[in-house]
């Protein structure tokens, strides 16, 4: 159903913990998303790994809140490159693979974030039945 972009008990504990404020919260990782999204991009355009680490750790540590385990980990590997190449004092050329894929895999996490947070998403016809996805 997730095509494996979200861990389905970290998203339910994070939905039980936040509770009434699980829609706000998760508005609050999708605006922090596109920024430190944009500012990766931004990074590496300029080829400047240190531009690069803040946001990438922003991302992997908000992502992993919600259970967006491919998006965390795909923001890791990026930090992890962006790290050592400031340490090497090198560019972070390697790095360029996994930010071209960072916007399509945030885009269809935030997609599949939004269809399971939208109170009308699923209806139920009543007791027994299976809900039926609008």
């Amino acid at each position: 159903m997730h095509q494996g972009l979200i861990d389905e008990r970290t998203l339910g504990r994070a939905r039980a913990e936040l509770g009434a404020n699980f829609v706000r919260i998760l508005g609050y990782f999708k605006e922090d998303g596109v920024k430190s999204l944009i500012a990766i991009e931004q990074a590496m355009r300029q080829q400047n790994a240190a531009a690069m680490v803040l946001p990438a750790h922003t991302l992997k540590g908000e992502s992993r809140q919600f259970g967006a385990d491919t998006l965390a980990d795909l923001a890791e590997v990026i930090e992890t490159i962006a790290r050592n190449c400031v340490e090497t004092r090198d560019v972070p050329t390697e790095a360029l693979e996994h930010v071209a894929q960072l916007r399509p895999t945030f885009e269809a996490t935030l997609g599949v974030l939004d269809r399971d947070s939208n109170p009308l998403a699923q209806r139920r016809n009543g007791f027994g039945k299976r809900p039926v996805a609008l």
